[in-house]
């Protein structure tokens, strides 16, 4: 072989190892990319980023889903509460010595308020 086919050779060799080297977007969608050694020398890197996103991304939407919660819970806690101090006003109300004379005044009963103060028994 003479000098210049050695060099025609070397040429097209070189070139044939620059375009598989070379990324394209044919081969990152084609999933040419992950066949290449620096993708096989890091598989279990790879894989261990790939199980670090999955469990931030599940830690995120547990938090998110905690977060509802909490709100509902929340409204809910105002709501009893709210509907505690309405029953506790009724309560009142309806307890004062005038509203139960008037109620057994109502009733016709032999029932009447002490004239008299009580006393300490010793």
């Amino acid at each position: 072989m003479s000098e210049v086919e050695e060099k025609q050779i070397n040429e097209k060799t070189e070139k044939a190892k620059r375009t598989k080297n070379r990324t394209s977007l044919k081969n990152i969608i084609g999933g040419d990319i992950l066949a290449t050694d620096f993708f096989r020398r890091q598989t279990k890197l790879l894989v261990l980023i790939m199980v670090l996103i999955l469990f931030y991304i599940h830690n995120r939407y547990a938090c998110q889903q905690q977060m509802i919660e909490i709100d509902k819970l929340k409204k809910e806690l105002i709501d009893i509460k709210y509907d505690a101090l309405t029953r506790s006003s009724e309560l009142m109300e309806k307890s004062r010595q005038s509203r139960i004379e008037e109620y057994i005044a109502t009733k016709e009963s032999d029932l009447q308020t002490s004239t008299n103060p009580p006393y300490l028994i010793k």
